[in-house]
């Protein structure tokens, strides 16, 4: 007899040989219908396979993620199958769960298009209503190779071939069709459901290496219900209509070439808005008791060899030689060895503690050309960044402050759904593990001190110490990690960082590394896609247009231009001898917060009838009520009485 414990705690026995799906059916039939798999001592587990002794259960169903994740996965299969039945020769390499979806790599000469989805989405469909029950062999490593070379099955045979000696060769058969696979899947194809869609086809080196063949990715989706599907392509949808380099071209903010691969070239509007944000953040932080400073961009390899860097980040930092030196330089990839030269210039007292020290350091990372994706990941950044050196009696106050700083200026910025997340020691780490205690006890203080509601997403710290990460979420739904904050107590020390107590002895301060948007680039990416390019007034680049009716009313409009712009907003004219609807409709798809039509009434009686941007309703008001409107409306929150 088999003992199972449940999650609530029960145990129950049941005859050697029991399944996850045998144990649902012994509770209740319906239960029995939505079972997907089983989750064993915490790892998942084929719902037809028998137990190998006494162990905790849950039975996991498509509410759970898990559940979710089996569909996608066997939804690959499905896919593969189908891809092999409709185009005869294909081999099949690999087909992981993704973010939302999943994929298969395929070796075929002839090239897959979208044009091909139909007949593949009808054929998995085939497949599915089949409900072909799946079934796990396990194989000796030699009839695997042989059996998959025979088949023409080469990528099989290698990835077989590659694995170690003691591993497991596992292969999941769907009827007639197999494949190798850890698992574990569902009853059978029909638990998949038809709430799925391939979503877009792509080339990928074998095993992710430019060197090996090129093969064909196709991409898809798979939910557990057909609601959760249209949800998830109507946020797709939205996504692409908020792309940030198809925003940033209408709008005239920036571009890229291949020139300066990673490296954002921005024009007047884009730059207005980058300053903008830049200013803000310059207040807040000033506010909340920084220093501003400025530090090199290129320093001496000595440097980040003392901090670890060198070790961790070499393979991503751009380094460059001076002959007539004979030494090696790195453009800075961070800002925190740097800030610890500030820190170390002159003795300092732990009267001059907390040292708060900021500075819009511009950083480059070597980034694979792959892997650059606009302004999410580029090679050339500026980050919002900043240290605080303090003792350790000081961290929770220090990052209790932090927290509210943080919380405050992404609710200016029009974000009010914020997520944290505790990481502690990775396996790659700098300093001793007496430390690491130290360092994670006093940081998970202060992140209970905060009364925020903090996750625990273990070993994902930095490589010097533990860290907060803050996730927000934005108008549709996507997260986006973004401000941290880390402790360390390793960085000091390596840097021979110290300051005088009030014993006259020297201690270490504790380096609190600390950001709230991290890169300015990516976190403007963000508020383009956030805010689909429609900007609040006090953001936007271009904040009015004065257009007019008829060249009658131009001197008019030059003039309440003139008057705007005195009184601080970004204005423009447009005089051109077009229709008004033709300027309107022009200006309302490069995202204007405001355009104020001018005509000859307007003109003789010193209005402005205002237009806000989404509103077909206009307002006709004075041009003095319109400007103190408008300079309302304009000005930062930070600075809003």
């Amino acid at each position: 007899m088999l003992k199972i414990t449940f999650p609530d705690g029960a145990v129950r026995e049941y005859e050697d040989g029991v399944s996850p799906l045998n144990i649902a059916k012994s509770i209740s039939k319906s239960l029995a219908k939505k079972v997907l798999a089983g989750k064993v001592d915490g790892a998942l587990w084929d719902a037809t396979r028998a137990l190998e002794g006494d162990c905790t259960l849950q039975l996991i169903t498509a509410q759970d993620p898990e559940g979710v994740e089996l569909i996608r996965h066997d939804c690959a299969h499905v896919m593969a199958e189908a891809v092999q039945a409709l185009f005869p020769g294909t081999q099949v390499t690999i087909g992981p769960v993704i973010e939302d979806g999943f994929y298969y790599d395929f070796a075929r000469d002839e090239p897959f298009s979208v044009e091909d989805f139909a007949a593949i989405e009808k054929k998995m469909r085939f497949i599915i209503e089949q409900n072909k029950p799946f079934t796990r062999e396990v194989w000796k490593r030699d009839e695997a190779i042989k059996h998959f070379t025979k088949m023409g099955e080469s990528y099989k045979a290698e990835l077989i071939s590659d694995l170690p000696e003691d591993e497991i060769i596992t292969i999941y058969k769907q009827g007639d069709w197999h494949d190798l696979c850890l698992g574990p899947h569902l009853p059978s194809t029909g638990k998949v459901g038809k709430a799925f869609k391939l979503t877009k086809v792509a080339g990928a080196y074998w095993r992710g290496d430019s060197k090996n063949a090129q093969l064909q990715r196709i991409y898809g989706t798979a939910w557990a219900s057909q609601d959760d599907l249209d949800a998830y392509l109507h946020r797709i949808e939205q996504a692409e209509k908020r792309d940030h380099r198809k925003l940033g071209r209408e709008m005239e903010l920036f571009h890229f070439q291949e020139e300066a691969q990673g490296q954002a070239f921005w024009h007047e509007k884009g730059w207005t808005l980058y300053r903008t944000l830049q200013d803000y953040m310059r207040r807040r932080q000033i506010g909340a008791g920084y220093s501003e400073i400025n530090t090199p961009e290129l320093m001496d390899q000595k440097f980040w060899k003392a901090s670890g860097h060198w070790d961790k980040y070499r393979e991503n930092m751009f380094i460059t030689q001076v002959d007539d030196e004979d030494k090696t330089f790195a453009l800075k990839p961070m800002n925190c060895p740097c800030h610890v030269q500030v820190f170390n210039h002159g003795q300092r007292s732990y009267r001059d503690l907390p040292l708060r020290l900021a500075e819009f350091g511009s950083c480059h990372r070597y980034e694979p050309s792959g892997a650059l994706h606009g302004l999410m990941r580029v090679r050339a950044f500026t980050q919002d960044d900043g240290h605080i050196f303090c003792r350790e009696d000081q961290i929770i106050d220090e990052v209790k402050a932090f927290c509210t700083l943080l919380l405050s200026v992404y609710k200016d910025l029009g974000f009010d759904d914020v997520m944290v997340r505790f990481s502690d020691r990775p396996d790659v780490r700098v300093g001793s593990d007496e430390v690491w205690d130290r360092a994670e006890k006093a940081l998970r203080a202060a992140a209970d001190a905060t009364g925020l509601d903090v996750q625990y997403n273990p070993g994902d710290g930095a490589f010097y110490g533990p860290k907060l990460d803050f996730v927000l979420k934005d108008a549709i739904g996507r997260e986006w990690q973004t401000g941290t904050i880390q402790a360390d107590f390793n960085l000091p020390e390596r840097l021979d960082a110290s300051y005088i107590g009030a014993d006259d002895a020297r201690h270490r301060p504790v380096m609190l590394h600390r950001a709230i948007l991290g890169s300015f680039e990516r976190f403007l990416g963000v508020l383009i896609e956030h805010y689909a390019g429609r900007f609040p007034l006090w953001l936007a680049p271009l904040q009015v247009v004065v257009a007019t009716i008829t060249s009658d009313a131009d001197g008019y409009a030059q003039k309440a231009a003139e008057q705007l712009r005195a009184a601080g907003l970004r204005v423009q004219t447009d005089l051109r001898n077009e229709k008004i609807n033709y300027k309107i409709r022009e200006h309302s798809l490069g995202k204007v917060p405001v355009i104020a039509v001018v005509g000859r009434v307007e003109a003789e009686e010193n209005k402005l009838a205002l237009r806000f941007l989404g509103d077909r309703a206009q307002e006709i008001l004075s041009l003095e009520e319109a400007k103190s409107r408008l300079v309302a409306e304009a000005t930062p929150p930070d600075l809003r009485t």
